[in-house]
């Protein structure tokens, strides 16, 4: 070989070699902060994605919006809800979110809050900052039109042990910067009451001020305890990182440039911060957020406007939840995905992926579960080892799941489930739970007197309660499980098998009519009549191959074997009841903004069907 060519392929070497040790050594650096590595995305036509869930997640609608009968709601009938917080303090969740009548980033706006000691029963809305009372004489700056409320972080948990709840005012239709007022705050006592409402800061864009605006600065209580809490909330970048939105800081009140929008943040094992923002934006700072890296855009997190969180797990890795699409108006599903070393993530599981019918047409009011928020570090830990997580439906109904970790997706082992040791409307181990208001799923004790079980009640018009028992991967599955259909109610339970990705071979239907019957392949082959108020046994077992078939018994008599399955699949992994009929609408397709009157009878509850499952017994 000639000298120079020897010199050209040593140097097209060293660079070959530089770039691909620069590039693997980049992850984790300011140049590419986290990755995911992990080989799933999602089918964007499926609400859940075609992905696994993460095991034993309980999720349940605190909050569900009418409009004619406002009090069985908030009290006011308004049908825009939204960016929601989560705090625990004292024994006892806060849930804090915004309410519009229906539009978004419509006057007016007012803050609400609801309470639950268990994550499970939640109180009703009490107003906790209302619409803003401008000062007489003060005129709307023109070009807005009105005001309303606007904030990405909802409380604080001072280090004497005050409760902070905080919001932000500004001017509709656009409360940022020069639109803003400024941001408020006021004590949640020990004995659930509230105290008066101050400012905390004035927006920095604009000239409002102490004799401007409706509420006084905060220095001016006359608890000093308040303001010392309220001083040391100022002091702390982290979590007033979280207020940037707003308010950019001309004043000074920030160092370094703004990384994004709606921030939120873990602190790795090394001491490092990493910063999440919407739209895959990501930094890392050294000096525990007084300054972050350039932003960038991790392209293995597909991300839209909805927000990204991001948080430290109890089990001590990490965990980044949010909406895996590009598209802003489609919000669906809530992923997570998890990692040791807040680095490298892996392992995309469905935290919440149902997206019932939006009942009440709203400008800006996207379908799924949106703008997801867990409980900022420092504002209490739970009993138990679970992420808790708070969101909107539809930017419609308020809703919280609890994520048992660490975060798995698969069982192991053999299933044999009779809630006998479980506590009444407490957790059920295992279980994955979608829980409206209107359609509960909890563990009661039994119609027949003997042990508990667990009830699926549904007197929603437009939504269905459905519980889920993920168990071994496998080929060949026996399956049994007794239900009851309480007397005198009528309604509609439908029992799936599906595989990993959602698909149902297996379909047994009880309809309204009390008829039992079962898909065999396309056709659907009615068994016979079921006579509420007793148990009723079904036993399958199911060849989940290509060409597979399953058998089936009734209370102990072989209706019948080979009965070929509705699609083909690989295995299966998941019981599923349900007590309406499976659904993919909304879709991508369907019209967001479109203005459409409320759904027929939204605001009515239908007569109620109660079920009761109990002896879930599941080996391969």
């Amino acid at each position: 070989m000639k000298p120079y060519l020897r010199v050209h392929c040593l140097l097209v070497f060293v660079s070959l070699f530089g770039f691909l040790t620069s590039s693997s050594a980049q992850t984790g650096s300011i140049h590419e902060p986290v990755r995911y590595i992990g080989g799933t995305s999602i089918d964007p036509d499926i609400h859940e994605g075609r992905l696994r869930y993460a095991v034993g997640v309980e999720s349940r609608q605190t909050l569900r919006v009418n409009r004619s009968q406002p009090e069985l709601a908030d009290g006011f009938g308004w049908t825009y809800s939204h960016a929601s917080n989560l705090a625990y303090w004292e024994g006892t969740f806060f849930q804090q979110y915004l309410s519009n009548p229906v539009d978004e980033h419509i006057s007016p706006g007012q803050t609400l809050l609801i309470r639950s000691e268990d994550g499970r029963n939640w109180s009703e809305p009490e107003v906790l900052f209302p619409p803003y009372p401008a000062p007489e004489g003060v005129q709307i700056p023109e070009g807005y039109a009105g005001y309303m409320m606007h904030q990405r972080m909802g409380f604080y948990v001072s280090n004497s042990g005050k409760l902070l709840s905080l919001a932000f005012y500004g001017h509709s239709e656009d409360p940022f910067e020069a639109g803003g007022i400024g941001r408020v705050v006021r004590e949640i006592k020990k004995d659930g009451s509230f105290g008066p409402i101050y400012f905390i800061r004035y927006s920095s864009h604009t000239d409002w001020n102490e004799s401007n605006t409706a509420f006084p600065l905060y220095t001016t209580s006359p608890d000093t305890a308040f303001i010392h809490a309220c001083e040391e909330l100022l002091e702390n970048t982290l979590i007033t990182l979280q207020w940037r939105d707003e308010d950019n800081g001309l004043d000074g009140f920030y160092t370094g440039e703004r990384g994004g929008s709606a921030f939120s943040y873990y602190t790795r094992k090394d001491g490092k911060t990493i910063g999440f923002w919407k739209r895959s934006l990501v930094a890392i700072s050294e000096d525990a957020g007084k300054t972050f890296s350039p932003s960038v855009k991790v392209p293995t997190l597909t991300m839209a406007g909805g927000k990204v969180w991001a948080q430290q797990t109890p089990d001590n890795r990490y965990a980044l939840v949010y909406n895996p699409i590009d598209i802003d108006e489609y919000r669906y599903p809530l992923i997570a995905i998890s990692s040791d070393d807040g680095i490298l993530f892996d392992d995309m599981v469905l935290v919440q992926g149902e997206v019932p019918p939006r009942r009440f047409y709203g400008r800006w009011k996207d379908f799924g579960p949106c703008y997801v928020r867990g409980i900022v570090q420092g504002n209490g830990t739970p009993p138990g080892n679970d992420m808790w997580l708070t969101y909107s439906m539809n930017k419609e109904d308020m809703w919280v799941s609890r994520v048992p970790t660490p975060i798995r997706h698969a069982v192991k082992g053999a299933v044999d489930d009779d809630f006998d040791e479980l506590s009444a409307h407490g957790p059920i181990p295992d279980w994955n739970i979608y829980s409206p208001r209107w359609a509960p799923v909890q563990v009661v004790p039994s119609p027949s007197g003997e042990g508990m079980v667990l009830e699926l009640a549904d007197e929603d018009p437009y939504d269905y309660a459905r519980a889920i028992r993920i168990f071994e991967e496998g080929q060949e599955v026996s399956v049994e499980w007794e239900f009851m259909a309480s007397a005198g109610e009528n309604g509609r339970l439908e029992m799936d098998l599906t595989d990993r990705y959602g698909n149902r071979p297996v379909r047994i239907t009880l309809d309204e009519s009390r008829n039992l019957s079962y898909w065999s392949g396309h056709e659907r082959k009615v068994v016979g009549k079921v006579e509420t108020g007793n148990w009723q046994r079904l036993h399958l077992r199911v060849l989940a191959t290509p060409g597979g078939h399953f058998s089936l018994a009734w209370n102990g008599e072989q209706i019948a074997e080979q009965i070929p399955l509705t699609v083909a699949v690989k295995s299966i992994e998941r019981l599923s009841f349900r007590t309406g009929p499976y659904r993919d609408l909304p879709g991508r397709k369907t019209p967001n903004e479109d203005p459409v009157p409320p759904l027929p009878g939204a605001d009515k509850k239908v007569p109620r069907a109660r079920f009761f499952i109990d002896q879930v017994s599941i080996h391969p």
